[in-house]
């Protein structure tokens, strides 16, 4: 394994030059960078729970910078290009949580919050039909699906394993982890079992065995603390659970292999960059026997042909632009792969002229002979207010032939479609913005299934959306499963 460095000229955007993008909006949720080391978990913003620190006091203003302009969609105003908005499910009933992540299997999704899940009958998908509604709390409740099975993922202390716990602030004797439920009746899912893992779960990606018999879930987490029973430091490892497809209940942690044992990487002496402790999430290509790691400042390429013992076979790093390696997507060919930096947590305004187009933005990586080498960043072209919390987010490829496009979440950003078969060049060819005040987080994860787009908000509830025929006219739109998160080769 090798490690490549990215350090590329930036221009105006630095992140040690960011401080006036620090302004009231970006309070929304947190003060404190995405990669500050959580002192409550009891408190939350939209992607973790974050201590405040000194970050912004070491911040400058950039050089020559000017004031952000007008904003590209005026305040209160709904704006699009080339997607029309079909419908909205609005959050009603018991969970009031904030929305997260989404799957989808068959003529249904299961939409993450962090009270539980909801299940969508999309079987008119211009207008989805709330099926029933999971009570059981534990953010981030990210979800995934495999056919029978629903797995969660819990990163937050509880008091005990059920869905009926509540939060604790006991340091010793709590829980923490993965919640697995049976869905063969997709409008009445049944709890099945509870697996504790190290440091709990932010997310979970699946990766099934080729024969079905076995269902090896990954279990990213990170942030020690030395004052917690199950989070001790140091954390370069991952969970892995195997859960027998015959007998979920007997599911269980099988290995925790470390994934940095050279530590990773050391964060920079500014606090500018995340440190390593963990992975944020993981996402796997099971017929390509791969997967890519988002792990805080390192971005990880995955050997998993043995799903109990994955191994690093290269890591990059971008100590110039990245603060936050959030997420991973690869092509549909495995010769590209996305990873997003979640700059500020999601609780900052990165969509303005002082943060320019290189922070809080999308890396794209070419992958040759199992190395990644950097192409290009990619970030939504339009202004946003220093109000509008925006940051690159969840997303997943869109399975059209011949191209390689991808739809992705900013917050208030909005949804966001882009076209990287140049991985030099990515172009946005679609989008929709609600604009400032609209939605109080915007959108969580935008995902495409089956010939629409389907959008999960923090708190205005379930969205759907229909692209110009010119983009996803040759998409594939028979699939009977999706998870972002475990991609599959259409």
């Amino acid at each position: 394994m090798r490690l490549s460095q990215q350090n590329r000229p930036r221009g105006r955007s630095a992140l040690g030059a960011a401080a006036a993008v620090l302004l009231a909006g970006s309070a929304l949720f947190a003060t404190a960078p995405a990669w500050a080391v959580p002192a409550d978990d009891d408190a939350l913003v939209p992607d973790q729970a974050f201590a405040e620190d000194a970050f912004a006091e070491q911040l400058s203003a950039p050089d020559g910078a000017s004031q952000t302009s007008a904003p590209d969609v005026a305040p209160g105003d709904v704006a699009s290009s080339n997607m029309e908005h079909l419908s909205n499910v609005p959050q009603e009933g018991a969970l009031q949580g904030t929305g997260s992540d989404i799957a989808f299997q068959g003529d249904y999704a299961f939409a993450g919050n962090y009270d539980g899940f909801t299940v969508y009958d999309l079987s008119d998908p211009a207008e989805p039909r709330t099926v029933v509604e999971v009570y059981c709390p534990g953010a981030q409740n990210d979800v995934s699906v495999h056919g029978d099975l629903l797995v969660t993922s819990v990163d937050a202390r509880m008091a005990d394993s059920s869905c009926g716990s509540e939060r604790t602030s006991d340091t010793q004797d709590y829980w923490e982890g993965i919640r697995i439920f049976d869905i063969s009746d997709p409008t009445a899912p049944k709890y099945v079992k509870a697996v504790e893992t190290k440091c709990g779960s932010h997310t979970n990606s699946l990766a099934p065995t080729k024969n079905g018999k076995d269902l090896y879930v990954y279990v990213s987490s990170y942030s020690p603390n030395e004052a917690l029973a199950n989070c001790q430091p140091p954390h370069d490892l991952i969970s892995v659970v195997k859960i027998p497809t015959s007998d979920p209940a007997s599911a269980a942690v099988v290995s925790e292999p470390s994934l940095f044992p050279d530590g990773g990487y050391e964060g920079d002496e500014r606090g500018n960059a995340s440190a390593t402790s963990g992975c944020h999430d993981i996402t796997t290509y099971v017929e390509k026997d791969l997967a890519a790691g988002a792990c805080m400042g390192d971005g990880i390429l995955m050997d998993i042909s043995d799903r109990e013992n994955p191994e690093v076979i290269d890591r990059v790093r971008d100590t110039e632009n990245f603060a936050f390696w959030h997420s991973a997507t690869f092509n549909n060919d495995a010769t590209k792969v996305v990873f997003t930096d979640e700059l500020g947590g999601g609780g900052w305004a990165t969509c303005t002229e002082e943060f320019g187009p290189e922070l809080g933005a999308n890396a794209i990586y070419d992958i040759a002979g199992g190395e990644m080498e950097f192409g290009s960043y990619y970030k939504i072209p339009r202004m946003n207010t220093e109000n509008e919390n925006c940051v690159a987010h969840n997303g997943s490829l869109i399975s059209v032939k011949g191209r390689d496009l991808m739809v992705q979440s900013w917050y208030q950003g909005g949804t966001s479609v882009f076209d990287f078969t140049d991985s030099e060049n990515p172009k946005e060819v679609a989008w929709f913005d609600r604009g400032e005040g609209v939605s109080d987080g915007g959108t969580w994860s935008s995902y495409y299934y089956n010939g629409y787009v389907y959008s999960n908000d923090l708190d205005l509830g379930f969205d759907t959306f229909k692209l110009d025929p010119s983009i996803d006219g040759k998409a594939k739109k028979n699939l009977k499963e999706l998870n972002p998160q475990a991609q599959q080769r259409f």
